[in-house]
């Protein structure tokens, strides 16, 4: 009879009616038969059995049912709607007598599928009556479509109408709430304990990764641990705010108590020692997973990942390994595993390797010919990747600044600032790589007009380009480095007063700006300010601008502490720029004896740069043994180094030693030695 045929349906896709079954009178004759028939589309609907649906709508036409049953009507609307003909399901929609709820939902559900936001917001504003389906939908369809501000207003909405949330609700707007504010989501944590939604395994997880995305991992593993029903998403929910919060202990701690690992678990773990540079251990975690399941299949951008990590390191033999993986797996058809794997050899200087795989891939994805100019320019192969540039069939903003960024690295900063005007002209809008780079290339040879003509672009621009701390950094220091202290001090402040920056970029180049110019007073004020702020903490970088202006002050002892603090305050090891600094100002100060105990504790030999210092201070203060120790590491250091000599001639001639004087002149002209002659800009 017809329940057995129901059954039969779910077992296979095609379905031909009994002649017993066929009869409209045993069917309107029996309420069994309605729900047979309503769980016979049901299954149709599941399995998107298409033609045999349409044989269960042919006998509900024949029976009357499709028109006088609610329940089967709302069972054809769902078919249709499953199976991809969201026309036809329209058409019963629209052309029922009577509607419920449930009707508008199965549409809703259809829209939001079908991403059809528009439609699905009008239907949902027509609805009469809505329940937690019909909100908790139209909420998903929003966050789905990055909508994540009208669906908490609808999230408000819903419980301003008295309609109960569920899990799921609660977990939509959770997603919505990590792209926002995150009061608000401890405002919906706060809700779904009231409500005792906070015991759902689905409702916990998605507060875990909240917390997690947010960097609250505090609050992240206080949920974790209270959530006594834990699926696998959940610890990887956890796991994931570890691996990018760089607390790669905890993560793996917390990595090997997952009872049932997945693709993603691993993933995650190995992103975790990615993000803290480790490779081995990545690479490591990576063969262990195949070890543990040789079933296990690597997706796109896990290998990726590990192969671009290869090319920072350039880590040759691994990175080849990986690469034949790829082939393995066939994933090496993507257009950006291809381009990972040019640059990958490129970075590695095997530019050849990196030119045959360009040869044996698609020719129209321009991501390849982007990596390969890339690989040229970091081979310092500048002709060749101005040829590719020439030959690409299509050039993207990637590529204009690529080539731009390019010039400005091998000092060509004139031909850096004529590409610009070409990319203009070819009507490709700049990105902010592009405009750091045009911005550089002026601050080296450009005119102070050209760099305020793009100050005026970026603000015109600025719904396009946002305006990140790379870029107003690079703003700051064209205009100190055109000369013009003033416009870098005004760029800083606005920008610092509208949004505070998160990075130490714009810092750093306002700091470095000030001191480089000999304001030393201003450079330090600001470094103080960035000091008592509670997000940002000074970089080498940073201490290299406040040494800088120390040293141009004349303030030995600020020095001497801001130099202490780095290691003591900030775990930062300075680096030989930061001791040529300090060697400077002592030098400077007249602590000869100091700046040479500096020398010779240093971690690192001394270069030119350092030894040149201490000859030039040791003239200033008359001290002619410590002359002829800094001249004479200068020979051993650079035997062409004529400038050392001359000062060290100087220092006799100011002492009056003329016969010593005779005889460093007389050397130089033996061994061919000139100073290079100096020279100076006027802006």
């Amino acid at each position: 009879m017809f329940n057995v045929s129901t059954k039969a349906i779910s077992r296979t896709k095609h379905f031909r009616f009994s002649s017993s079954s066929s009869s409209p009178k045993s069917i309107s004759s029996s309420k069994p038969i309605e729900f047979s028939l309503v769980s016979a589309l049901k299954s149709c609907s599941s399995s998107s059995s298409l033609s045999s649906g349409q044989q269960l709508h042919a006998h509900a036409l024949k029976s009357g049912l499709d028109s006088s049953n609610l329940f089967v009507r709302n069972a054809l609307i769902n078919l249709y709607a499953k199976c991809g003909l969201l026309g036809d399901a329209r058409f019963l929609f629209s052309s029922s007598a009577s509607l419920d709820t449930a009707s508008f939902n199965t549409m809703l559900v259809s829209y939001v599928k079908s991403r059809k936001i528009d439609e699905a917001r009008n239907l949902f504003d027509e609805m009469t009556q809505r329940d937690c389906v019909s909100f908790t939908t139209m909420i998903m369809g929003l966050a789905q479509n990055g909508f994540s501000a009208e669906a908490l207003l609808l999230f408000s909405q819903m419980v301003g109408d008295g309609a109960r949330p569920n899990e799921v609700t609660l977990a939509t707007v959770l997603s919505s709430c990590a792209r926002l504010c995150r009061d608000l989501g401890k405002m919906v944590h706060g809700f779904a304990k009231k409500t005792g939604l906070d015991g759902f395994v689905l409702v916990g997880t998605n507060l875990v990764n909240w917390y997690g995305v947010s960097s609250d991992l505090e609050d992240a593993k206080k949920v974790f641990d209270e959530t006594l029903e834990r699926n696998t998403v959940t610890w990887n929910a956890m796991l994931n705010g570890y691996a990018k919060g760089g607390m790669v202990d905890l993560a793996e701690d917390l990595f090997q108590r997952i009872p049932v690992k997945d693709l993603v678990s691993w993933s995650t773990m190995i992103d975790a020692y990615l993000r803290v540079d480790m490779l081995d251990e990545a690479l490591f975690g990576f063969c262990e997973m195949l070890r543990r399941d040789p079933e296990a299949r690597p997706n796109e951008v896990m290998l990726v990942d590990l192969v671009s990590a290869c090319s920072r390191h350039a880590a040759l033999g691994e990175g080849s390994q990986l690469h034949t993986v790829i082939v393995k797996a066939g994933l090496d058809g993507h257009s950006f595993v291809q381009a990972t794997l040019i640059h990958f050899y490129a970075a590695c200087k095997k530019i050849e390797l990196a030119c045959v795989l360009f040869e044996s891939f698609d020719k129209e994805n321009i991501s390849c010919w982007n990596a390969l100019m890339a690989g040229f320019l970091r081979n310092g192969m500048v002709d060749a990747a101005r040829s590719l540039f020439h030959e690409m069939p299509e050039r993207d903003v990637v590529s204009w600044s690529s080539l731009i960024s390019g010039y400005i690295q091998f000092d060509s900063s004139d031909l850096a600032l004529e590409l610009s005007h070409d990319m203009i002209r070819h009507g490709v809008k700049p990105n902010e790589i592009t405009l750091v780079s045009v911005l550089s290339a002026i601050a080296n040879c450009g005119p102070l007009e050209q760099g305020k003509s793009v100050h005026c672009y970026l603000y015109k621009n600025n719904q396009s380009i946002p305006l990140t701390d790379n870029l107003i950094a690079a703003l700051i220091d064209m205009y100190a480095k055109r000369g013009n202290i003033n416009g870098a001090l005004r760029a800083f402040s606005y920008h610092q007063n509208a949004t505070p920056f998160s990075t130490t970029s714009p810092w750093n180049a306002i700091i470095c700006g000030l001191a480089m110019h000999g304001h030393a007073e201003m450079s330090l004020k600001i470094f103080s300010n960035m000091r008592e702020g509670k997000f940002v903490k000074p970089n080498a970088i940073t201490f290299i601008g406040v040494l800088s202006a120390c040293c141009h002050a004349g303030l030995v002892s600020a020095g001497r502490q801001h130099f202490k603090s780095m290691m003591s305050v900030y775990g930062i090891n300075p680096t030989i720029k930061h001791y040529g600094c300090m060697v400077d100002l002592v030098g400077r100060a007249g602590c000869l004896e100091e700046a040479e105990r500096l020398i010779m504790d240093m971690p690192m030999k001394a270069d030119v740069m350092i030894w040149g210092s201490m000859l030039s201070n040791a003239r200033t203060h008359g001290d002619m043994e410590v002359a002829e120790r800094a001249a004479e590491r200068l020979a051993r250091l650079e035997p062409s180094h004529g400038a050392g000599r001359v000062l060290l001639s100087n220092v006799y001639a100011d002492a009056g030693k003329w016969d010593n004087v005779f005889v460093v002149r007389r050397e130089m002209q033996q061994e061919r030695l000139t100073r290079v002659p100096g020279c100076s800009g006027i802006l």
